[in-house]
């Protein structure tokens, strides 16, 4: 005689719901994925198979399109644009940020609160309102058409986000520490560099982490600032290719996908670090 277990009505109740979260999510999935997958599939195909068969797996892959874009010097000049902007705004970021988050965490003076506010009231503005006024700054400046305005105003943009995740940070170390090391003969600025950067090493990989991903992923400042095509980064890059070329829309994703494989193994590496330092902010917040 056979037994037939059914499972109990708790079981069910509590399988139901993350069976939900799971086909939720697999929805959102499936929607940054397919795009993603159509990029790539469509690299490896021809200008007629991408029209006529879009969604089907390229086979036998063409790689003609990858080798045309390998083969022009300026895919790699854009690309060595991307990363000179990128780690020096990232750069100055990390060591403008942490020395303001120093100061308005572990300081006192007359006016702090005033003027943490208005770093906070950056986030207000964000950078497609204060372009054109920034602008016109660059060129009084002479830094138009320079990588180096490029960085300024990104830079600029990042500094308010990123000092308010770094205050907390410091702000949450606790003040006993700093005592102990000024008893031991340490000044300010060795708590600074040798204990506290330390320590918040976790938060100052996720703000660096962040700052890459924004600046490299940037469009709007580049197309504002720059004009010569020895200077455009990838992002500007791919915009006036796909311009240039959107009639071969297999070419272009041929570009597209060799643009993002930079970030997308950039991300891979620092997903943990953002991630975890982020967490740890909050927690020490």
């Amino acid at each position: 005689m056979t037994t037939i277990i059914t499972p109990s009505k708790n079981a069910l109740q509590r399988k139901l719901p993350r069976i939900f979260q799971y086909l939720i999510l697999s929805f959102f999935v499936l929607i940054v994925i397919v795009p993603i997958v159509m990029i790539v599939f469509g690299a490896l195909k021809t200008r007629g198979e991408f029209m006529t068969r879009p969604y089907t797996i390229p086979f036998p892959p063409n790689w003609d399109n990858l080798d045309k874009i390998i083969h022009q010097p300026s895919f790699w000049r854009m690309m060595l644009n991307s990363l000179i902007v990128m780690f020096a705004t990232t750069g100055c970021v990390v060591v403008f940020c942490s020395l303001a988050a120093f100061v308005f965490a572990r300081t006192e003076f007359r006016g702090k609160g005033l003027m943490f506010n208005l770093f906070t009231l950056g986030l207000m503005f964000p950078i497609n309102i204060a372009i054109l006024p920034v602008y016109l700054v660059l060129r009084h400046m002479d830094l138009t058409n320079h990588l180096t305005g490029v960085v300024l105003i990104q830079v600029a943009f990042l500094l308010s986000s990123n000092i308010l995740i770094l205050r907390g940070f410091f702000a949450a170390i606790p003040v006993e520490l700093q005592d102990a090391a000024l008893i031991d003969g340490c000044t300010i600025a060795g708590f600074f560099w040798r204990i506290l950067l330390p320590l918040a090493r976790p938060s100052l990989a996720a703000i660096a982490a962040l700052t890459m991903i924004t600046s490299w992923n940037d469009l709007l400042v580049p197309l504002v600032v720059l004009d010569s095509d020895t200077l455009w980064t990838l992002p500007l890059g791919t915009m006036q290719f796909q311009s240039q070329y959107g009639q071969d829309l297999a070419l272009v994703a041929a570009f597209l996908t060799l643009s993002a494989i930079p970030t997308i193994i950039f991300y891979t590496f620092a997903e943990r670090q953002i991630v975890s330092g982020l967490i740890a902010g909050a927690l020490k917040g």
